[in-house]
């Protein structure tokens, strides 16, 4: 059987360093390619947000990562209503 995602406005924040969203901790490491890096804790437990990827707002207020060119694949922009 096939699938469909049903259509839900989601809302997706730009992340780039420390204090771009609330939801996302430092990443502290000595591990030099996670220098510049964040946390953050999802329903699935915490994973690495890097510059550059999207955090979305989940239907349940969830947030968690998602890499520019899936965020592109996946969803399209909607205009705001006033």
């Amino acid at each position: 059987m096939k699938y469909r995602k049903k259509p839900v406005v989601i809302e997706a924040t730009q992340w780039f360093k420390d204090g771009d969203h609330w939801a996302v901790a430092k990443y502290q490491s000595n591990v030099q390619q996670l220098e510049g890096c964040g946390w953050i804790k999802t329903l699935e437990g915490v994973h690495i947000v890097r510059p550059g990827d999207y955090i979305i707002t989940g239907v349940k207020g969830e947030h968690y990562p998602c890499k520019p060119d899936i965020l592109e694949m996946t969803y399209e922009p909607v205009e705001e209503q006033s």
